[in-house]
């Protein structure tokens, strides 16, 4: 028997007090939803976001730095809509073709590292 059935979430970080800026990005260019935090877990800062069963969780680190090499590895819906999306809006659609199935790079406002990739 395995002992995981699938990943409940993803956790980020994010420097403190830049939700609207992380609102900004997963909602209004990812297309992602908000989901509300605990009350308890509010009181520490970060966003929580979904979009189908994919969560993505930013929590608050105070001496922040971004991931640059581990990143979540997100299945879109409409690659060629999200990546045109991202271009039209300034964001840096990095192409990657070391694999069989088309990916691309992106990071988030806060240089975190995350891999679109073609399903």
């Amino acid at each position: 028997m395995q002992p995981f059935r699938s990943i409940d979430h993803v956790q980020l970080a994010m420097p403190r007090g830049r939700e609207d800026d992380a609102r900004a990005f997963y909602l209004d260019v990812l297309g992602m939803q908000e989901l509300p935090k605990p009350a308890e877990l509010a009181k520490r800062g970060g966003c929580w976001f979904a979009s189908g069963a994919v969560q993505l969780h930013l929590g608050v680190e105070d001496e922040f730095r971004p991931a640059k090499k581990a990143h979540p590895g997100l299945a879109c819906a409409d690659f060629d809509a999200l990546t045109a999306r991202l271009r039209e809006r300034g964001y840096d659609v990095r192409d990657d073709d070391a694999t069989a199935r088309r990916r691309a790079f992106i990071d988030d406002p806060f240089g975190n590292r995350i891999e679109l990739i073609e399903s």
